[in-house]
């Protein structure tokens, strides 16, 4: 008999496992991972007790991988190898990524924009993924089982670029995409369940990378977006550059002539500093320059207020715009949900105070209410259903969508803001006499020319029967699905004749592509399935070894000498196996401890039924 099977009572494992799902909040600064565990959501920490892992990976000499808080330790020292915020760089080209300075090395590639590292040329969906691979193994190995799905949290401003991207991460980090949530509807969600709210609340998500103002209505388990807005290249990170800007004005010194070390340390010292103003209303913005230039500067909150009050001006005017979407005044909300890390700024809530009348909620960590949210969804999704679990989001698609018409102008076909999933249909017809065919340039924005929107999709419907000009009668039919992810149709309503299109952006990655990589990474199959398994079996002689460890100060005194020694000796031999590292030998010494203890256990069990059975009759046990 192992100690391991014996279970305190009411500890014994269930009977049957719920079907595992996580929410992932791939955020640009930190991510995090959650789940629904005894019928509430948590967010599950790293074997060090941390919940936010750093969104930073480094590709090392070695070939090797770092990411989190060990890649962010060497951003300064090896910056064109170590991603930060890798997020603003999602389904973007070169003229996006290279907006403001920054130390990567870009390579403009047909398509999304790649990153040159000692690892060659890597994609941001490759970077995303390794993020969330880790927080993928964080999940399986405290959940204790393969994941069914995730929920991956994206802004409600990505347009369908970047959300293609985000799924195409997902599948190289091996996760099942249950869904793609908006991350102000995942806070709505945690907060509205977790309080349960009623009535029209809007949420303010300022991250590290993005800004998301969404207006939700809660009713009765009902989570119905009625406007949302924002922008994708505004966050934090935003925050940070106004302070290197400030210094480098008042030192003299100039950008272009830096490196990429000194560029990330100044980055580095300014996020410091913005933290440390969220407590103090002075700081010194520090930092040592490897051109032996020393940077030391006193920076004051009232001054950073003045360095970035036209970067919260944004925010609030894109608030003001989504309550005049929602046709709503500041008075007809009833609370304000503040989320993203950068929303800890005290500015900021001093701003959304003014705008609202009314101070932001404050009930759930800003940083945590996203993942919390969408494992509340992972959960539904994976059909874990429970009492009280019969609520509905309805999300909205935060850009329009349309075709070219001629003269370079947008047809708006599904305008922004409408409830998802979505299908409409309008009819076009031919420019020309006899004309055959029909070139279809799917286009996502809000401009008029399709010159300043965003292009997602060209496609040719052919076999038109010759008419006279504008006598055909073509129909396109747009199909948004729950993710926001967009499929296209044409048909000729005369001659039947169809063409379609599920839209694969030009900023994200070919199948081709993907399909390499996934064939990467079955290539190390083998090595990640011996490595999970050392894992899995080093967490089993922990497991042991805390059993024994425990037995033992309750009830040592059941063993002679040469028994106490014996066990140490095996305790010592798994001890040292842990150690190693090396499967065969951790397995054994972990089998060898467990039958060394079984006379133990036994005595153990004997004297907790002699105590059990102390002072009573023999009549009484029958009761």
């Amino acid at each position: 008999m192992s100690l391991l099977q014996i279970s305190e009572p009411g500890m014994s494992p269930e009977p049957h496992q719920r079907r595992l799902a996580v929410g992932i909040d791939l955020g640009t600064t930190n991510s995090l991972v959650a789940s629904v565990r005894h019928s509430l959501p948590e967010v599950l920490d790293d074997e060090a007790g941390h919940s936010l892992l750093p969104s930073v990976v480094r590709y090392r000499e070695d070939g090797s991988v770092e990411v989190g808080e060990a890649a962010a330790r060497q951003a300064a020292a090896d910056p064109h190898n170590t991603i930060v915020s890798v997020k603003r760089f999602m389904g973007r080209g070169l003229a996006d990524a290279t907006r403001v300075p920054s130390p990567y090395r870009f390579v403009d590639a047909p398509g999304m924009v790649r990153l040159q590292t000692r690892a060659g040329e890597v994609s941001p969906v490759e970077v995303s993924a390794e993020i969330l691979r880790v927080l993928r193994e964080r999940a399986e190995q405290t959940l204790g089982g393969e994941l069914v799905g995730a929920v991956i949290t994206v802004p409600a401003y990505f347009d369908d670029a970047q959300r293609q991207a985000t799924r195409d991460a997902a599948r190289l980090a091996g996760l099942n995409v249950l869904r793609l949530l908006n991350e102000p509807t995942a806070a709505a969600v945690a907060y509205g369940l977790d309080s349960a709210a009623e009535g029209i609340y809007a949420v303010y998500d300022l991250g590290g990378g993005t800004f998301d103002i969404s207006v939700l209505r809660l009713s009765r388990g009902v989570f119905e977006v009625i406007a949302t807005g924002g922008d994708s290249a505004l966050g934090g990170d935003d925050f940070d550059r106004r302070i290197v800007d400030w210094a480098l004005g008042e030192t003299g010194l100039d950008a272009a002539t830096l490196d990429g070390h000194d560029l990330r340390a100044l980055l580095d010292a300014a996020r410091r500093a913005k933290e440390a103003l969220t407590e103090a209303e002075t700081v010194t913005f520090a930092v040592q320059l490897s051109s032996a230039n020393r940077v030391s500067l006193p920076l004051s909150r009232a001054r950073f207020e003045s360095l970035t009050r036209d970067l919260l001006e944004r925010t609030l005017l894109a608030t003001r715009r989504a309550l005049r979407d929602a046709r709503l005044k500041p008075e007809g909300v009833a609370g304000v949900v503040l989320v993203g890390g950068s929303t800890r700024m005290p500015q900021v809530s001093r701003a959304v105070s003014e705008v609202f009348g009314r101070a932001p909620l404050t009930g759930l960590d800003p940083d945590r209410v996203v993942a919390l949210g969408a494992a509340m969804q992972a959960n539904l999704l994976a059909g874990n259903r429970a009492a009280g679990d019969d609520w509905l989001l309805l999300d909205v698609i935060p850009l329009s969508l349309g075709l070219e018409t001629m003269g370079g102008l947008v047809e708006r076909v599904i305008p922004r803001n409408s409830t998802i999933p979505v299908a409409r249909a309008q009819e076009f017809t031919t420019f020309r006499d006899g004309q055959s065919a029909m070139a279809i340039h799917v286009v996502q924005g809000e401009r008029e020319l399709v010159a300043d929107c965003r292009s997602l999709a060209r496609f040719e419907l052919r076999g038109i029967p010759p008419m006279a000009a504008g006598a055909a009668r073509i129909r396109v039919t747009f199909q948004v699905d729950a993710d926001g992810l967009l499929s296209v149709s044409a048909r000729e309503t005369t001659s039947g004749v169809e063409a379609s299109v599920v839209v694969k952006p030009s900023y994200g990655l070919g199948d081709d592509e993907i399909a390499t990589m996934l064939q990467a990474a079955f290539g190390n199959a083998q090595a990640d399935v011996q490595a999970r398994a050392l894992r899995e079996q080093q967490v089993e002689a922990d497991r042991l070894l805390e059993a024994v460890d425990a037995a033992l100060q309750a009830d040592a005194d059941l063993l002679g000498a040469d028994e106490r020694a014996a066990l140490d000796a095996l305790i010592t031999r798994l001890r040292g196996a842990r150690e190693s590292a090396e499967l065969p030998a951790l397995r054994a010494a972990t089998d060898s401890l467990a039958r060394g203890t079984e006379l133990f256990a036994e005595r153990r069990m004997d004297r907790s039924i002699a105590r059990a059975l102390t002072g009573r009759r023999i009549g009484e046990l029958g009761n």
